[in-house]
């Protein structure tokens, strides 16, 4: 069954560290967000600073609607005790903390990207992998990102999916993503890359 949605894109990655005052960084994100608000979709990050703010500003810029899945329980622990931003068109407040909260950012995602990330991100990415998700991965933009293969197949000793990909152009890497979501369903189970895969999908 093909969904009949506009397609709604997860931005995930640096909200703070480093990478958030690299202007390489910050200028790949931002593209990275106005090649998502061109087409039309619906953009989709966890109401954070950093790399995803600076892709949802893009995104804004080129017309796309965001959507911020924030870790608080009100507006008020969002901006004083979160300190995040409110610059999303729409904000749901899940009350659930950070973990729980990528949970749902994940699970309400068409396709995931990464960009640079630390442990955090390395938590959504391997939420993401282990639910068989599109993931799209901007490389050179520091953090994880940089080193995602190296992690998935030396250390961990696993495959890279086909449906994984990635580029260090935003533009490229969003359009290797619509053919990763148009080729590889989502998976129909919690566990859809092991159960599905009993069933002939994944």
């Amino acid at each position: 069954m093909v969904s009949q949605h506009k397609l709604k894109i997860g931005v995930m990655g640096s909200a703070s560290g480093p990478q958030i005052s690299d202007p390489i960084a910050q200028e790949k994100a931002r593209n990275l967000g106005r090649a998502i608000g061109k087409r039309g979709y619906i953009f989709i990050n966890g109401a954070c600073p950093g790399l995803p703010h600076d892709a949802l500003l893009g995104a804004k810029e080129s017309g796309g609607l965001t959507i911020g899945i924030s870790p608080a329980f009100s507006e008020y622990e969002h901006l004083n005790e979160y300190q995040s931003p409110l610059d999303n068109d729409m904000m749901i407040y899940t009350g659930q903390g950070f973990m729980e909260r990528d949970i749902i950012n994940i699970r309400s995602s068409d396709g995931v990207v990464f960009v640079g990330g630390g442990i955090g991100t390395l938590n959504e990415f391997t939420i993401a992998y282990d639910e068989g998700r599109p993931i799209a991965i901007l490389t050179n933009s520091g953090g994880i990102s940089n080193s995602i293969e190296n992690i998935v197949v030396n250390l961990c000793q696993r495959k890279i999916p086909p449906n994984m990909v990635m580029d260090d152009d935003p533009e490229k890497l969003i359009e290797k993503l619509e053919v990763a979501i148009a080729a590889f369903p989502l998976p129909i189970h919690e566990d859809g890359r092991v159960r599905d895969s009993r069933i002939g999908r994944g």
